[in-house]
């Protein structure tokens, strides 16, 4: 099984790279993928970049060359609930653009492209396994919906504005609508998870540099366990 790990930044890779060897490097694109194996699968490891366009044009570069059967999406996010604290990890049920503006285009609701569904479910069986995999280990978790912008979000008044039409949303963060985006219509499925790094107040900027290296390890702690316990099918 060919599997694809995508992060945004550096700082969240850096667990993978330190705890799987790589045996080649391919270039999809722009970006400079780690292929090693585990588990009997094929693993692909890149930066897809900051930003919804980087996230999309960088995945893509890889499934247009590659048939991927699942993609793993980690990484960190900021806090949109009193309840979801620092270091909580998030799994995604469902991804949303908190910058999409279109109600007055067309038939569309606060978040949706014209043309693409209003949001992205990710409803598929191998997100279904390792959502049981989470629980069998007893490593808390919390599900729902993550929104997307290529803002930093870092004021009470930018939370504020995103919760006015996200109300139930549990984070924030700059890439995985995009990747749930290019997933849909690559019709390969997409696990994500994201761990908090800071609360999206006025403190997130200090919040973030501190937490984003543990939570991204965090995050990539319970991927790489997955992968190594695991049969994929």
């Amino acid at each position: 099984m060919k599997i694809a790990i995508i992060v945004p930044m550096s700082e969240e890779a850096e667990f993978y790279k330190k705890h799987f060897k790589s045996e080649t490097k391919e270039r999809f694109g722009t970006t400079e993928f780690d292929h090693f194996s585990v588990n009997g699968n094929d693993i692909y490891l890149g930066l897809s970049g900051i930003g919804k366009v980087n996230a999309a044009m960088n995945l893509t570069s890889l499934l247009t060359k590659e048939k991927i059967d699942v993609i793993f999406m980690t990484g960190s996010a900021g806090s949109l609930q009193e309840d979801v604290k620092r270091k909580d990890l998030i799994l995604p049920d469902k991804f949303m653009y908190y910058d999409a503006h279109n109600t007055s285009a067309g038939n569309y609701v606060e978040g949706q492209i014209p043309q693409e569904p209003a949001g992205y479910l990710l409803n598929n069986a191998f997100r279904s396994k390792f959502a049981s995999y989470l629980k069998e280990h007893n490593i808390p978790f919390k599900e729902g919906l993550i929104v997307t912008g290529d803002s930093f979000v870092a004021s009470e008044a930018q939370k504020d504005e995103i919760k006015k039409n996200f109300s139930d949303a549990l984070g924030v963060e700059m890439e995985g609508a995009a990747f749930a985006q290019v997933a849909r219509h690559f019709n390969t499925p997409l696990v994500a998870i994201r761990a908090i790094s800071d609360n999206g107040d006025s403190n997130a900027d200090n919040d973030f540099d501190k937490f984003v290296k543990e939570v991204g390890a965090k995050a990539a702690t319970v991927i790489s366990s997955y992968l190594e316990e695991t049969v994929l099918d």
